[in-house]
């Protein structure tokens, strides 16, 4: 995959379209069932929203997305990628084994779904979110994922 969230059933980029422009649809190339992949980097380029997964190799040990059925070989250096990003406000994870691999490496405990802790990496003080996954599998309605992340995206970059 060639960017990140490009799963159409998936509602990452829905919620974002909510909660910037009001429109669940936003990011998606009308008449087609595919986000629009240059819209997407062109927003995150100018909002200074950067993504990354948590692990460099995964073995799903089951023909789904869950959590529960992913078996990480190798972990993402988080220390390192923050220290390449400076100015770095806030880092989220969009679940609970991302949420997981996160606190480990930063030595912190996971927060609750929704919330923060602030913590200190490589000098610099930023905030740790757990954020609800945007996988419809997870029971709770569009709506209400775009409110929880709205917190987080207003409080760290504005609307």
């Amino acid at each position: 995959m060639d960017f990140y969230y490009p799963n159409f059933i998936n509602d990452f980029w829905r919620v974002l379209g909510l909660v910037f422009f009001d429109r669940k649809d936003y990011f998606i190339i009308p008449g087609r069932k595919v986000f629009d992949k240059e819209k997407i980097i062109d927003f995150c380029n100018d909002r200074g929203i950067a993504l990354h997964d948590t692990a460099n190799a995964v073995i799903r040990l089951n023909d789904n997305a869950s959590d529960k059925y992913l078996n990480v070989i190798e972990c993402v250096d988080i220390t390192s990628l923050l220290s390449q990003m400076p100015e770095c406000k806030a880092i989220a994870a969009t679940g609970q084994k991302a949420a997981e691999i996160v606190a480990e490496q930063l030595g912190c405990e996971v927060p609750a779904t929704g919330s923060n802790s602030v913590i200190t990496c490589n000098k610099q003080q930023l905030s740790f979110w757990r954020m609800p996954s945007t996988s419809r599998a997870y029971p709770l309605p569009l709506e209400k994922k775009a409110d929880i992340y709205r917190i987080l995206l207003e409080s760290v970059i504005g609307k």
